[in-house]
């Protein structure tokens, strides 16, 4: 069981110059039988005032690799920066990463879903709106971000001291995140025979009862959430994309229109995963930058406390 998280008077505070934009850095949300779990909070501001709108960012790697630190580096860490510049606060999260017979999935999407938690506890505290919370990540981080606006605030529960905590989301953002674990086929790039399931071991925790395999797959499966009244959400994936396939992208927006649900899709041409050119030399379409401004200018449409600019 999970530790009460540091208060935010413990946390780490790091600020930039005083013309740039504050940082606070390592803050302790909970601890665990692994140790604590941090995140870091970017402002759009040099010194705080108000409440701001936030994006929760969840990194990628394959839910068994990556750190929060991609919040700052890369496509991801540019597309925070035009978050950033639309008057979001972001926060980059740190989560348990999988280990056999340790953590799984579940696990990542539990520490995250704490996380939020944790800021909309302490929101005065660190000027934030819980009113507006948003989710935004890449591959892994795409899935966790999809998990966390589409599941119900109360299901995949994790500290008991974070457990009353209230917000709303608003919308989200998953680049090249699955949607359906369940579904092994759409991981299957090309339908060769014989696929493998790439990341069942990732999902299913050590000496698990085979007859509830299903059940542990359909729980950390996005898809499985959506309703009409769930907020909006944007898939952006790459048709060359052999790790996470577009299939997910597309099966995600089938299942979402079936019901009513708002899930909208941006497919990119030539693209593998992390936006390489899928073929090594043909320019993806549209460009990295058009992918980062279309996902800022989404998260921006759904919240009214954001000027467009």
């Amino acid at each position: 069981m999970s530790a009460l998280a540091d208060t935010p008077k413990k946390s780490a505070v790091r600020h930039s110059a005083a013309t740039q934009p504050q940082q606070q850095l390592d803050i302790t949300y909970k601890t665990t039988d692994r140790g604590p779990l941090k995140l870091d909070l970017y402002y759009p501001a040099a010194k705080p005032t108000g409440s701001y709108p936030l994006v929760i960012y969840t990194h990628g790697g394959g839910w068994a690799a990556g750190s929060k630190d991609k919040a700052r580096n890369g496509k991801p860490g540019e597309a925070v920066d035009a978050m950033l510049r639309k008057g979001f606060c972001v926060a980059a999260v740190q989560y348990r990463l999988c280990q056999k017979g340790s953590s799984t999935i579940r696990d990542c999407v539990i520490d995250s879903k704490d996380a939020m938690r944790f800021l909309a506890n302490h929101a005065a505290a660190y000027h934030l709106d819980p009113q507006h919370f948003f989710t935004f990540g890449d591959s892994a981080g795409g899935h966790i971000a999809q998990m966390l606006l589409l599941s119900p605030a109360s299901s995949l529960p994790g500290d008991p001291a974070l457990a009353d905590a209230v917000y709303t989301l608003r919308a989200g953002v998953s680049w090249y995140g699955p949607g359906d674990f369940e579904k092994t086929e759409l991981f299957n790039p090309d339908g060769r025979p014989n696929f493998r399931d790439r990341f069942g071991a990732r999902v299913l925790p050590e000496g698990y009862d085979p007859a509830h395999k299903p059940a542990l797959y359909r729980e950390v499966s996005p898809v499985n959430y959506l309703t009409q009244q769930s907020p909006p959400l944007l898939m952006i994936q790459g048709d060359g994309d052999t790790t996470i396939p577009v299939h997910h992208a597309h099966y995600m927006a089938k299942k979402a229109k079936a019901i009513g649900a708002p899930v909208e899709i941006m497919i990119i041409k030539n693209a593998g995963h992390n936006w390489r050119q899928a073929d090594g030399k043909t320019p993806i379409a549209p460009t990295k930058d058009d992918i980062i401004r279309r996902t800022a200018d989404f998260l921006a449409s759904h919240c009214p406390a954001i000027t467009p600019k």
